[in-house]
Formats: C-alpha cells, sequence, structure tokens
C-alpha cells in the first residue's frame, strides 16, 4: 500500500472535522478559466464563503472524455480565453492569498505529464494545492506519479466507479489519499433528476476496501440529492451543476451569487437530512 503524505492536508483536516460533526460534505468542481481566471478567482472565494467543504479546479484540457457536454464546453471557454497549467497554478496563488479551502487540481494526465511530474508537484504544493486527481491515470501505472506528489505533501485522489471489481476497489482505495471519488454512475459527468437504486449497496461494497472519507460524483445537483447521500456518503460532489451556473448568467458576479446561493442550499441539505436521520428511532 501506498504511504500517505508525511502531514495531514486540508483535505484530510477537514473532512476530520466532518466525520466528528457527523456533516455531509460538498466538494465544489468549477472549471478554471471558465469565462477568465480573474473571474474563477471570484468564484473560488464564494463558493468558499457559502461553505464548500473541497474546491476542486478543473484544469482544461482540449479532449475530457469523461466530461459530459456542459463541462466540455467550459473547457472550451477556458482554452479560448488562454488558459494553462501555469495559470491554473497561479490561480491556486491567488486563491491562497484570501481562503484556506482545501484544493484539488482536477486533471487529466497530459498537461502534468507536459509540465514534467517533479516540476508540477513542486509548483502545486508551493502554489498552495492540497491534493491531485489526474482522471485518466490508472493506479497500476501511478506508482512515480504517487511518490513524487507524496514527497510534497499533496494528496493523490483517484476514481472508483459501479463497474470496479473487489479486486479494483482494493488497488485504488490503496493508491487514494485525501479521499475516494466514488462515480454513481456510469457514462459522462452531467446533472441528472435521480441518483442510482444501487447507490447505497455500491457505498457499502467501497467502505470494505477503505478507512478513507468517500465522496460521491457525477449526477449529484438537487438538495435531494444531497439529504439522502446524509449518513451513506462523506461528500457529495458536484460539478455540472456549478458549472451551468456560470455558463448561464449574465455576468460573473451573477454567477458568483448563484453559486453562492446553490451551495448553500446544498449544504442545508445536508444538515436537514442528518437532523432526519437522527430523529429516526
Amino acid at each position: 500500500m501506498t504511504e500517505a503524505p508525511h502531514k495531514p492536508t486540508r483535505i484530510s483536516e477537514r473532512f476530520a472535522e466532518l466525520r466528528a460533526s457527523g456533516a455531509l460534505g460538498v466538494v465544489a468542481y468549477i472549471t478554471a478559466g471558465d469565462p477568465s481566471l480573474d473571474a474563477t478567482l471570484e468564484f473560488a472565494l464564494a463558493l468558499a464563503e457559502a461553505g464548500a467543504d473541497v474546491l476542486e479546479l478543473g484544469v482544461p484540457f482540449s479532449d475530457p472524455l469523461a466530461d459530459g457536454p456542459t463541462i466540455q464546453r467550459a473547457s472550451e471557454r477556458a482554452l479560448k480565453s488562454g488558459t494553462s497549467m501555469v495559470g491554473v497554478l497561479d490561480l491556486v496563488r491567488r486563491i491562497r492569498q484570501s481562503s484556506q479551502i482545501p484544493l484539488v487540481l482536477f486533471s487529466y494526465y497530459n498537461p502534468i505529464l507536459q509540465m514534467g511530474l517533479e516540476k508540477f508537484a513542486a509548483a502545486a504544493a508551493e502554489a498552495g494545492a492540497d491534493g491531485v486527481l489526474a482522471t485518466d491515470l490508472t493506479p497500476e501505472e501511478s506508482g512515480e506519479y504517487r511518490r513524487i506528489l507524496h514527497a510534497r505533501h499533496l494528496d493523490t485522489v483517484f476514481l472508483a466507479a459501479p463497474t470496479s471489481s473487489d479486486e479494483r476497489l482494493r488497488i485504488i482505495s490503496a493508491a487514494s489519499t485525501g479521499f475516494l471519488y466514488l462515480i454513481s454512475r456510469t457514462g459522462v459527468t452531467g446533472a441528472k433528476d435521480t441518483l442510482p437504486d444501487d447507490l447505497p449497496a455500491l457505498l457499502r461494497r467501497a467502505r470494505q476496501f477503505t478507512p478513507l472519507p468517500i465522496a460521491v460524483g457525477f449526477g449529484i445537483s438537487l438538495p435531494s440529492h444531497v439529504s439522502v447521500l446524509g449518513g451513506l456518503a462523506d461528500a457529495a460532489v458536484v460539478g455540472s451543476a456549478l458549472v451551468s451556473e456560470i455558463e448561464n448568467a449574465v455576468s460573473p458576479d451573477a454567477a458568483a451569487a448563484a453559486l453562492r446561493d446553490r451551495v448553500q442550499k446544498l449544504k442545508a441539505a445536508g444538515r436537514l437530512g442528518l437532523s432526519r436521520r437522527e430523529a429516526t428511532p
């Protein structure tokens, strides 16, 4: 099993606080540079203010295979605005001047490899990132990546899916630090009306293989989803619904207000779900 980073990150500390209080976390995803890096800074601070527990900053990529149309369009807009990995790391530095929100860089492996693993890890840690999720990097091929990132005290988050076998869940769990990102359904990202019926069983199965907090993503968009997840998962990952708010807003200020409102409602739904369960004999 891979050694965990030598000291707790903001991610592990935040999940420890959530676990101690019995609260469900909200992991908020936005695409960096959509529509500009300055706007993303405003959005990140609005999300932190609204109570988001972890911020996932998407590094735009030209061929985002795991992403649905909403996040694909966000990547296109970010790339058109000139966003690069260097720009995203500078954005992390700017966020850190005002907020200590736990921060995960959500990237495809190609931009990381292009920068060079050692250079990327050093720059990400220096900027103030806490972890990295490379969506298309398999645990079996991640040995050097994990060694280099862990040496810089960066968490390595991996994706597990409903199609993952027990053996694969074991491998993914061993490679992950910070939290395990559990995909709720097969397919690409995107907001859905309902959660899969077999999600509770999937969560129970995943918990057999990891002591880490489990964050559930793909299709989480409504307060009712968050209410259901409370008591089952440790956090809900909300991405496409937030990116849609940005896409549909008339200005960055309006988008920031919409993001703040959405996250506050999701956090309230998590608290409501928890209180209902506590009241059930």
